[in-house]
């Protein structure tokens, strides 16, 4: 995928679901998590094992399914075989975006939400994509 396209989606994204939240400060989605709402995303955490606490203000769902309000983009932190699962219920929720992190390489998930309109990005991290491409608020 190009900058060009990567830079367009991080700049027309306003609401992303990050799905494998964790309230360990020392895990990756932690600090992508803290990351993106200092650089003022709204961020839904998606845990299951969480649901119904905070994590960094915000309120924990346990599925997708459950955020009660529009989507842009679902982040996942989950492993590769977990996110065809998850690009379906991005897909169900009307998601614009499939966003999945680095080392997360699924390309029947990335088929199934290309073919239901959905841009994807795979392998990389916005807490990366946004500096290296000159976006930092």
């Amino acid at each position: 995928m190009s900058d060009q396209k990567i830079a367009d989606i991080l700049k027309r994204v306003k609401t992303i679901a990050l799905v494998g939240a964790s309230e360990k400060t020392t895990r990756p989605s932690y600090k992508v998590m803290a990351y993106l709402l200092e650089q003022g995303y709204q961020v839904i955490p998606v845990s299951p094992k969480l649901a119904g606490q905070t994590l960094l203000g915000q309120r924990v769902y346990a599925q997708l399914a459950d955020i009660p309000q529009p989507v842009d983009m679902v982040d996942v932190f989950r492993n590769a075989e977990a996110a065809y699962d998850i690009a379906q219920e991005a897909i169900d929720i009307k998601a614009n975006v499939l966003w999945l992190q680095l080392g997360v390489i699924n390309e029947q998930a990335k088929a199934l939400a290309e073919e239901a309109g959905l841009d994807v990005v795979m392998d990389r991290c916005p807490k990366i994509e946004i500096p290296r491409l000159g976006l930092e608020k």
